[in-house]
């Protein structure tokens, strides 16, 4: 006879229990969520100041600004974890 026992405790969650539950594993990824908003929010105010540097040229600027931001923000997120996991032990594994 099969085992009938469940392998995945599965549960609908909204977004917003998704991105609590998100927020608490990795926060430094809502950080970098943040600063993707804040690089785009910059971007957009400052493009009628853009002089004349053309509007590709501009944008291109700004996704590498943007994409920067998130990388960044992920890195130090994991420089942390592994330096929290492996550095700084506090014996209770």
């Amino acid at each position: 006879m099969a085992n009938s026992q469940q392998i995945f405790d599965y549960k609908d969650e909204s977004q917003t229990e998704r991105l609590a539950r998100k927020s608490k594993d990795s926060p430094f990824m809502i950080i970098g969520i943040m600063g993707l908003i804040g690089v785009c929010g910059y971007g957009a105010y400052q493009y009628k100041n853009k002089g004349k540097m053309s509007t590709s040229v501009f944008l291109m600027q700004l996704r590498v600004a943007a994409q920067g931001t998130v990388v960044t923000a992920l890195t130090i997120g994991l420089a942390y974890n592994l330096a929290k996991k492996h550095l700084f032990k506090d014996g209770k594994d």
